[in-house]
């Protein structure tokens, strides 16, 4: 199941309000999630981070190629 990049963005969104709140736990919907320090938390937003980050990634539509005999 993929989540796109806007649905990593509200997760990470909620979990940084939460960490700014000093709260340890976080309920999306009907999941909720306790974390053990801020520790542990920074680990996730900077997970959500990454993740938003290769999510948001383009990929090329074309990849040209240039070569010569070196003459």
């Amino acid at each position: 199941m993929a989540v796109s990049a806007t649905e990593l963005d509200a997760l990470r969104d909620a979990l940084i309000k939460a960490r700014a709140k000093g709260v340890r736990s976080l309920q999306m919907g009907d999941e909720r999630v306790e974390y053990r320090s801020d520790a542990e938390m920074a680990a996730a937003i900077a997970d959500l981070d990454a993740r938003i980050r290769s999510a948001s990634r383009t990929r090329p539509s074309t990849v040209r190629f240039s070569s010569s005999k070196g003459v």
